[in-house]
């Protein structure tokens, strides 16, 4: 059986005006950081997932490209 390995795997969703769904492997990948702090972005309310496929969550890219941008941002003195 030729399975592609989980990083190879396309988008949920290619469809023009169409959100683009990713996986949380798949989304870490898109922000360069490890499934972990994807994971840790959804415990902290920093990302909200889109749904799921299957068991697993998905998110919207523009959603995950908000919440690296968010992440690399300084935090306020305050």
């Amino acid at each position: 059986m030729n399975a592609r390995p989980p990083s190879a795997r396309p988008a949920l969703s290619l469809l023009p005006g169409a959100d683009t769904l990713l996986t949380t492997e798949l989304a870490a990948a898109e922000a360069g950081v490890a499934p972990a702090t994807i994971r840790k972005w959804v415990q902290l309310h920093r990302l909200v997932p889109a749904g799921r496929a299957g068991r697993s969550l998905t998110f919207r890219l523009e959603d995950v490209f908000a919440a690296e941008r968010a992440a690399r941002r300084p935090a306020r003195a305050g």
